[in-house]
């Protein structure tokens, strides 16, 4: 499906994996849209902690290795990606871009990687998948189940591949919304129910939800189900055995418990408690493709970028995110490279200095 670009060029905005992304997106962005996007919440010292948690890590490079060919594929749950970089579940794509997660879902084939598509987005999920490559589809389990039933149903039939279920937010924390303006659907009640300010008390997450609703999502979709949001060992371990098919180390991009743990210090003792049958994913802060190595060598099997993905639609719709993508995979093959690792498979703890 074409998406009309808006904006210019990604090749004249020379959009790729930087750390100066956001302060371009916001020259942009409607001030209410941006401060939406990059809010943290309370202090926000978790949010600020996120990028430097990576920079920290030191890398021990190997040499004499045959390098000539790089190959920064990967297979997650039965899928063959171009990277691991995918693009997480995120809010409100239409407040940055007028054919939001449509755009955004097009970016993302086009750089022949995954969507996770957020369940409170702005466009049809059928209207997305119509655009879309592979995708996911992610859930917050609401306190109506009804709600939660026909939303995932929904996924289900539109082709989502797997779900991803957002543990981390029993309750959401103030946001802010002053200036937003949502462009839902109006005949679509589904839609509607993710607004500010239009959910009714049985849209807002389920505070009661335990570990069986891994498995009832599960049974009903018939798709593995995938965990986010989980930051402790003891935790991914109990997903794991109540059937979780993937963890996903997340603190919510800063924007829940603040002075919670990175992603970056969380990773390691998660991947060694679930082992490496089970797909460990990773997000907060990963900014530059030597991010995403230090990720795979602290366990991960790819890494989602939540933020950086909203920056580069705003910049350049579609086109925008799939320079960004393209951008990730080729910094990565370069540290790769350098690093003396020819495939993901290559990459392991041991690339890390042991003061890291």
């Amino acid at each position: 499906m074409a998406v009309p670009e808006a904006r210019p060029g990604p090749e004249d905005l020379g959009i790729r994996a930087t750390r100066d992304l956001a302060v371009r997106a916001r020259t942009v962005l409607p001030a209410a849209a941006y401060e939406f996007y990059a809010a943290g919440s309370d202090e926000e010292i978790s949010a600020g902690e996120a990028e430097a948690a990576w920079r920290c890590r030191r890398l021990l490079p190997r040499v004499l290795r045959d390098v000539s060919s790089i190959d920064t594929g990967v297979e997650l749950l039965g899928t063959r990606l171009t990277s691991p970089v995918l693009a997480g579940p995120t809010a409100f794509h239409r407040m940055a871009h007028e054919e939001g997660e449509t755009a955004t879902a097009a970016g993302v084939a086009a750089a022949g990687t995954l969507l996770v598509l957020s369940s409170r987005a702005t466009r049809h999920p059928e209207e997305v998948a119509e655009a879309a490559g592979p995708w996911w589809y992610q859930v917050y389990w609401l306190r109506d189940a009804e709600v939660t039933r026909r939303q995932v149903e929904r996924a289900v039939a539109a082709g989502a591949r797997a779900l991803v279920l957002t543990v981390d937010a029993p309750y959401v924390p103030p946001r802010v919304t002053s200036g937003l303006a949502l462009p839902l659907p109006e005949d679509d009640e589904l839609c509607r129910s993710v607004g500010v300010g239009t959910r009714l008390p049985g849209w807002e997450q389920d505070p009661s939800l335990g570990l069986d609703a891994i498995e009832r999502l599960h049974r009903m979709s018939g798709l593995p189900v995938l965990v986010k949001g989980v930051l402790r060992a003891d935790d991914a371990k109990a997903c794991v055995a109540a059937g979780a098919a993937g963890v996903i180390v997340s603190n919510h991009g800063g924007r829940q418990l603040d002075r919670a743990v990175t992603s970056a210090d969380a990773l390691s003792a998660v991947a060694a408690a679930v082992g490496a049958d089970v797909p460990v994913l990773v997000d907060g802060g990963v900014r530059t493709g030597t991010d995403v190595l230090v990720a795979l060598a602290l366990g991960a099997r790819a890494v989602l970028l939540g933020r950086p993905v909203v920056w580069a639609l705003a910049l350049g719709g579609a086109a925008g995110v799939t320079a960004l993508l393209d951008s990730y995979r080729t910094q990565l093959s370069t540290a790769m490279a350098l690093a003396g690792c020819r495939c993901p498979a290559d990459i392991d703890a041991d690339l890390l200095h042991s003061g890291s």
